[in-house]
């Protein structure tokens, strides 16, 4: 199969998978493996996930422009600083430190340590086991809008576990959203409004490695893919933000479960290696 293929191949996976709980990282990480293509890297799975940061971006833009006006005025105009979009804006800043400041200290340990696909798989469990008590015994009682400084270093600090591929950005922050008691469309909302700084830089970070070693394929796959994964992507956000308004994140334990028990049984049957 040519390069090309593959990539739209992987965009898709990337699409489909970035904003469901369940890890585009590992998905990215296990499936080329099953086909036989061997593991794509830490930098194309970086950078094509901009193309799915690109849907969130288009999706909220109306929330964006939002609290990006209100904070941009905040820092010049002392009545602005009280209201809620302007307080979302530096939550947002500060939620995003930890996973920039361990990206960039662990940045070689991420890049090769922690692909291994025994910890892909044992992440995808347990982590899916996590989500699923968060999700069963939380409160459910607070909206967005209750958000606190507080709880904003705690989804930081719980968005900075996904650099472990097999825990997921969104399934991170969604847990701890919903052990603080957020409503689950209030801590996916906040889940995908979080990940925008780490993510978009994170792919500008690693474009320097699309043409070398950190990156299985060239320049023009890996834009396809990128493309890809906004199109898949964008109709993604828009159903999971329906579904969660009425059920539960169960199929998505479920899901994790089963596929980090297979990972696990693959490698230790021979068949995948890590």
């Amino acid at each position: 199969m040519s390069d090309f293929l593959k990539a739209i191949v992987l965009g898709t996976i990337q699409g489909l998978t970035e904003f469901l709980p369940i890890s585009s990282s590992a998905h990215l990480r296990i499936f080329p493996e099953l086909f036989g293509w061997g593991d794509p890297g830490a930098a194309f799975t970086a950078v094509i996930q901009i193309g799915t940061e690109l849907a969130v971006l288009i999706y909220f833009r109306h929330d964006i422009w939002r609290i990006g006006k209100a904070w941009l005025l905040s820092l010049f105009k002392p009545e602005w600083r009280g209201q809620f979009d302007a307080r979302m804006g530096w939550f947002i800043i500060i939620g995003s430190l930890p996973i920039v400041v361990l990206g960039v200290l662990l940045k070689d340990v991420i890049e090769e340590d922690f692909r291994n696909l025994w910890i892909v798989g044992t992440t995808l469990v347990v982590m899916g086991i996590v989500l699923g008590l968060a999700d069963r015994f939380s409160s459910d009682d607070r909206e967005i809008k209750q958000i606190t400084l507080k709880d904003a270093v705690l989804m930081g600090v719980a968005q900075a576990m996904a650099l472990i591929p097999g825990v997921s950005r969104s399934g991170a922050t969604i847990s701890m959203g919903r052990v603080l008691g957020f409503e689950r469309e209030a801590a996916t909302r906040y889940a995908f409004l979080l990940a925008i700084p780490a993510v978009v830089g994170a792919g500008l970070f690693e474009l320097k490695e699309i043409p070398g070693g950190g990156n299985s394929y060239g320049w023009g796959p890996t834009l396809v893919a990128t493309v890809v994964s906004f199109l898949v992507g964008y109709a993604a956000i828009a159903w999971l933000l329906r579904y969660v308004s009425t059920n539960s994140y169960t199929p998505f334990v479920i899901y994790r479960v089963l596929l980090g028990t297979a990972t696990l049984i693959l490698l230790a049957t021979g068949v995948l290696s890590a």
